[in-house]
């Protein structure tokens, strides 16, 4: 890639693509063992990329794409989570990486997003575990140490401040922990350590970058009263400032860190601190879908400011909704970009972006969707503006699950992608691959991108020979 490459292309995780959940010595995760419900299916085969993932990266580089965000599953490269490694899962990723090399399609590995392995949340709690944090941290070692000479771009956590939420308990690989601000914040504490001492790892043993990863989603206050107002920012600094302060250097929020001594007991130690004290980012990193609203009328007096959206999110008349009524806000995407980028002044990058929406395949016409389209030419103009208008610095644009998976919840038929994959949330089908109008917009979109940064650069090649 060259020196200044914008990058653009897609993002997923290994437990809504990969299936071959029992395969190739893999051990089971936590998503393994959960089953389908009525609107979800099982989280058994993803869209079988285990087996398809040359149809999928060919698919890839035909629309344009040069990067690509994936995940290495922790229990198909240790079974166990904290046992011996499993060598066939780790050639399967060298063959996967490989290919994306083959096709100049720079990888971004991810380590974690959501799927403990099921040992270490039956045996510890999950994240809530000091052990586990160390298992982690092996784990990552393990591939940095492994895939140093191919892969340049890292992410440790998918979506790190949503630990800072009462999803923290299920996305932590916890079972039986409670839902309290205590659990939250010793979850979030864990793995920021376990952030820190991988991202540390990269910067001291290899020349690959790395950032902390957010869901960032603005959340508007609902009026002008200054107690909505309060309650938004607080929101804010407790979900995602205190983590784009650790991100870079600043250790945590010191709002949040007095709340925690005030109200919480938190096995925090000093060693941990210093490491994370030492923490650099070479990029921020986010997800971005969507906005919403907050009203501090049904927030009750002594509820911790994590669990503000469980009883304060209202609608927001102000930005259009979809099915599932998030808001859709290109400009809340470029605010985003702005409040990250002029604070910390480190490249930013979008790495998840996309809309989700019911969609059936007749088996013959082309799917029109238009919709999509129009989603990601707002939200890829609502990014330039941040950079030629407000001159943010960003690195690319990843749109998520460009190919269809299920969703975060398991169902099939909330599709993203560009590409139809011919399966329900009950039936399998044939998982034939289908590209939707939006597929040829995008591939048209990119070669005219291109096109225009080619002659970007021979005006600057010129400049500079005169």
């Amino acid at each position: 890639m060259g020196k200044n490459t914008f990058f653009w292309g897609d993002s997923s995780s290994s437990m809504q693509t990969e299936g071959a959940w029992n395969k190739g010595g893999k051990g089971p995760s936590v998503y393994d063992v959960r089953e389908a419900t009525e609107h979800t299916s099982d989280w058994k085969h993803g869209i079988d990329r285990y087996n398809r993932y040359e149809e999928d990266l060919d698919l890839m580089q035909d629309m344009g794409m040069n990067f690509y965000r994936f995940q290495t599953s922790w229990s198909r490269v240790n079974p166990l989570g904290d046992g011996a490694f499993n060598e066939e899962g780790l050639l399967f990723y060298d063959r996967y990486i490989d290919a994306m090399l083959a096709r100049n399609i720079e990888p971004m590995l991810c380590l974690y997003h959501f799927d403990m392995p099921l040992q270490l949340a039956q045996k510890y709690e999950g994240f809530m575990s000091k052990h586990v944090v160390d298992a982690f941290v092996d784990y990552g070692k393990k591939m940095v140490d492994r895939y140093k000479n191919k892969v340049k771009y890292w992410v440790t956590f998918n979506e790190q401040n949503l630990y800072s939420t009462p999803l923290a308990l299920l996305y932590g690989g916890t079972l039986n922990t409670a839902d309290t601000a205590e659990n939250i914040h010793q979850i979030a504490h864990n793995i920021m350590v376990a952030h820190a001492r991988i991202a540390n790892y990269i910067h001291e043993t290899t020349d690959g970058k790395i950032g902390g990863m957010l869901a960032y989603s603005n959340m508007y206050p609902a009026t002008n009263d200054p107690k909505d107002v309060q309650v938004a920012r607080e929101w804010d600094e407790f979900i995602n400032q205190n983590l784009l302060d650790a991100f870079c250097g600043r250790g945590y929020s010191k709002q949040v860190r007095t709340y925690e001594q005030q109200h919480l007991k938190l096995e925090i130690s000093e060693e941990e601190l210093a490491e994370i004290e030492k923490l650099t980012s070479d990029y921020l990193a986010f997800s971005y879908y969507c906005t919403g609203s907050i009203s501090h009328k049904n927030i009750p007096a002594d509820v911790a400011p994590n669990y503000y959206l469980t009883f304060g999110e209202v609608e927001n008349p102000f930005v259009s909704d979809n099915q599932w009524h998030l808001g859709i806000d290109p400009l809340g995407f470029r605010d985003i970009i702005n409040k990250m980028y002029q604070k910390y002044r480190v490249p930013i990058f979008p790495v998840e972006n996309g809309i989700g929406t019911k969609e059936e395949w007749d088996g013959e016409t082309q799917i029109q969707d238009d919709y999509r389209i129009f989603y990601h030419e707002q939200h890829i103009q609502a990014m330039k503006d941040a950079m030629s208008i407000d001159g943010c610095e960003v690195l690319g644009y990843l749109g998520w699950g460009l190919i269809d998976l299920p969703s975060s919840k398991g169902d099939m038929e909330k599709r993203y992608g560009m590409v139809y994959v011919n399966r329900g949330n009950h039936e399998l089908r044939d998982m034939k691959r289908v590209p939707k109008k939006s597929y040829y917009w995008f591939k048209d979109f990119l070669q005219k991108e291109y096109r225009l940064a080619e002659d970007e650069e021979k005006k600057h090649e010129t400049i500079a020979g005169t």
